[in-house]
Protein backbone atom coordinates (compact mmCIF):
# COMPACT_ATOMS: atom_id res chain seq x y z
CA UNK A 1 0.00 0.00 0.00
CA UNK A 2 1.34 3.45 -0.86
CA UNK A 3 1.77 6.08 1.81
CA UNK A 4 -0.26 9.22 1.70
CA UNK A 5 0.92 12.79 2.27
CA UNK A 6 -1.31 12.97 5.35
CA UNK A 7 0.72 10.25 7.06
CA UNK A 8 3.95 12.12 6.36
CA UNK A 9 2.46 15.31 7.77
CA UNK A 10 1.34 13.44 10.89
CA UNK A 11 4.80 11.91 11.36
CA UNK A 12 6.51 15.26 10.89
CA UNK A 13 4.13 16.89 13.36
CA UNK A 14 4.77 14.19 15.99
CA UNK A 15 8.54 14.44 15.57
CA UNK A 16 8.55 18.23 15.77
CA UNK A 17 6.29 18.16 18.83
CA UNK A 18 8.67 15.82 20.66
CA UNK A 19 11.66 17.96 19.74
CA UNK A 20 9.86 21.10 20.92
CA UNK A 21 8.85 19.53 24.24
CA UNK A 22 12.34 18.21 24.85
CA UNK A 23 14.20 21.43 24.23
CA UNK A 24 11.75 24.11 25.29
CA UNK A 25 10.23 22.61 28.41
CA UNK A 26 11.39 24.11 31.71
CA UNK A 27 14.32 22.44 33.45
CA UNK A 28 13.67 20.11 36.35
CA UNK A 29 16.09 21.92 38.63
CA UNK A 30 15.25 24.91 40.80
CA UNK A 31 15.29 28.32 39.12
CA UNK A 32 14.95 30.33 42.32
CA UNK A 33 16.47 30.52 45.76
CA UNK A 34 13.37 30.58 47.95
CA UNK A 35 12.69 33.43 50.35
CA UNK A 36 12.42 30.92 53.20
CA UNK A 37 15.93 29.64 52.48
CA UNK A 38 17.33 33.19 52.33
CA UNK A 39 16.03 34.11 55.78
CA UNK A 40 17.83 31.80 58.16
CA UNK A 41 17.19 33.08 61.69
CA UNK A 42 19.16 30.29 63.38
CA UNK A 43 22.48 30.64 61.60
CA UNK A 44 25.07 30.26 64.31
CA UNK A 45 22.38 29.66 66.92
CA UNK A 46 20.47 26.67 68.16
CA UNK A 47 17.12 25.45 66.99
CA UNK A 48 15.15 23.13 69.22
CA UNK A 49 12.90 20.30 68.13
CA UNK A 50 14.00 20.35 64.51
CA UNK A 51 14.95 17.02 63.02
CA UNK A 52 16.55 18.09 59.77
CA UNK A 53 18.34 15.70 57.47
CA UNK A 54 22.03 16.31 56.89
CA UNK A 55 22.79 18.19 53.73
CA UNK A 56 24.14 15.96 50.94
CA UNK A 57 26.40 18.82 49.79
CA UNK A 58 29.76 19.30 51.50
CA UNK A 59 29.60 23.06 51.98
CA UNK A 60 32.74 22.82 54.08
CA UNK A 61 34.78 22.15 50.94
CA UNK A 62 33.21 24.65 48.53
CA UNK A 63 35.11 27.54 47.00
CA UNK A 64 33.84 30.72 48.67
CA UNK A 65 36.16 33.10 46.81
CA UNK A 66 33.29 33.87 44.42
CA UNK A 67 31.63 35.66 47.34
CA UNK A 68 34.61 36.82 49.39
CA UNK A 69 36.39 38.40 46.41
CA UNK A 70 33.35 40.43 45.31
CA UNK A 71 31.42 41.15 48.50
CA UNK A 72 33.84 43.17 50.60
CA UNK A 73 33.26 45.42 53.59
CA UNK A 74 33.02 47.67 55.33
CA UNK A 75 30.90 49.28 52.59
CA UNK A 76 29.07 46.24 51.23
CA UNK A 77 27.23 46.90 47.98
CA UNK A 78 24.00 45.18 47.04
CA UNK A 79 25.13 44.73 43.44
CA UNK A 80 28.41 42.97 44.21
CA UNK A 81 27.19 40.92 47.17
CA UNK A 82 23.98 39.66 45.57
CA UNK A 83 25.49 38.78 42.22
CA UNK A 84 28.28 36.87 43.97
CA UNK A 85 25.79 35.14 46.27
CA UNK A 86 23.57 34.09 43.35
CA UNK A 87 26.58 32.83 41.41
CA UNK A 88 27.68 30.73 44.38
CA UNK A 89 24.31 29.49 45.65
CA UNK A 90 22.25 28.81 42.52
CA UNK A 91 23.95 25.54 41.59
CA UNK A 92 22.77 24.28 44.99
CA UNK A 93 19.25 25.80 44.81
CA UNK A 94 17.35 22.51 44.93
CA UNK A 95 19.20 21.58 48.14
CA UNK A 96 19.10 25.03 49.73
CA UNK A 97 15.35 25.28 49.09
CA UNK A 98 14.70 21.88 50.69
CA UNK A 99 13.42 22.78 54.16
CA UNK A 100 13.76 19.19 55.36
CA UNK A 101 17.57 19.49 55.27
CA UNK A 102 20.07 21.74 57.01
CA UNK A 103 21.60 22.85 53.68
CA UNK A 104 20.64 26.54 53.86
CA UNK A 105 21.77 26.89 57.47
CA UNK A 106 25.02 25.05 56.77
CA UNK A 107 25.76 27.11 53.66
CA UNK A 108 25.15 30.43 55.45
CA UNK A 109 27.29 29.29 58.37
CA UNK A 110 30.25 28.67 56.08
CA UNK A 111 29.65 31.87 54.12
CA UNK A 112 29.78 33.78 57.41
CA UNK A 113 32.87 31.88 58.62
CA UNK A 114 34.85 32.54 55.46
CA UNK A 115 33.58 36.06 54.78
CA UNK A 116 32.96 37.31 58.33
CA UNK A 117 29.79 39.01 57.12
CA UNK A 118 27.29 40.75 59.39
CA UNK A 119 24.26 38.59 60.23
CA UNK A 120 21.45 38.93 57.69
CA UNK A 121 23.57 40.71 55.07
CA UNK A 122 22.44 38.57 52.15
CA UNK A 123 18.81 38.24 53.22
CA UNK A 124 18.49 42.02 53.58
CA UNK A 125 20.41 42.88 50.41
CA UNK A 126 19.19 40.16 48.07
CA UNK A 127 15.48 40.56 47.51
CA UNK A 128 13.62 38.56 44.89
CA UNK A 129 9.99 38.31 43.94
CA UNK A 130 7.23 36.03 45.26
CA UNK A 131 9.17 32.98 44.04
CA UNK A 132 12.42 34.05 45.66
CA UNK A 133 15.74 35.18 44.26
CA UNK A 134 15.99 34.28 40.55
CA UNK A 135 18.88 32.14 39.44
CA UNK A 136 20.49 32.82 36.12
CA UNK A 137 20.40 30.30 33.30
CA UNK A 138 24.13 29.61 33.36
CA UNK A 139 25.85 28.27 36.43
CA UNK A 140 29.47 28.76 37.47
CA UNK A 141 32.34 26.66 36.16
CA UNK A 142 32.55 22.98 37.13
CA UNK A 143 35.26 23.69 39.69
CA UNK A 144 32.69 25.28 41.98
CA UNK A 145 30.79 22.08 42.59
CA UNK A 146 30.44 18.42 41.85
CA UNK A 147 26.72 19.15 41.38
CA UNK A 148 27.39 21.08 38.20
CA UNK A 149 28.84 17.85 36.78
CA UNK A 150 25.72 16.02 37.92
CA UNK A 151 23.62 18.65 36.17
CA UNK A 152 25.59 18.14 32.96
CA UNK A 153 25.14 14.39 33.24
CA UNK A 154 21.40 14.94 33.68
CA UNK A 155 21.31 17.06 30.50
CA UNK A 156 23.20 14.38 28.56
CA UNK A 157 20.74 11.74 29.75
CA UNK A 158 17.85 14.03 28.87
CA UNK A 159 19.27 14.56 25.37
CA UNK A 160 19.79 10.83 24.98
CA UNK A 161 16.20 10.11 26.02
CA UNK A 162 14.98 12.69 23.49
CA UNK A 163 17.02 10.93 20.83
CA UNK A 164 15.47 7.58 21.79
CA UNK A 165 11.96 9.06 21.61
CA UNK A 166 12.64 10.52 18.17
CA UNK A 167 13.94 7.17 16.92
CA UNK A 168 10.91 5.36 18.37
CA UNK A 169 8.46 7.83 16.82
CA UNK A 170 10.18 7.51 13.46
CA UNK A 171 10.10 3.70 13.66
CA UNK A 172 6.43 3.82 14.59
CA UNK A 173 5.79 6.23 11.76
CA UNK A 174 7.55 3.96 9.29
CA UNK A 175 5.40 1.06 10.47
CA UNK A 176 2.27 3.15 9.97
CA UNK A 177 3.44 4.37 6.57
CA UNK A 178 4.29 0.91 5.30
CA UNK A 179 1.00 -0.63 6.39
Amino acid sequence: MQSTPEKYVLMTFCSLTLIYLAFFSPPASAEFLSEVALHQPNVGGRSLLQNLKSCPISFEFQNYTIITSQCKGPNYTREHCCSAFVEFACPFAQYINDQTTDCATTMFSYINVYGKYPPGLFSSFCQGDKNGLPCEAEVPSPSSSENVNASRAHRVLQSFSVFIWIVLVNLLGNLVLTS
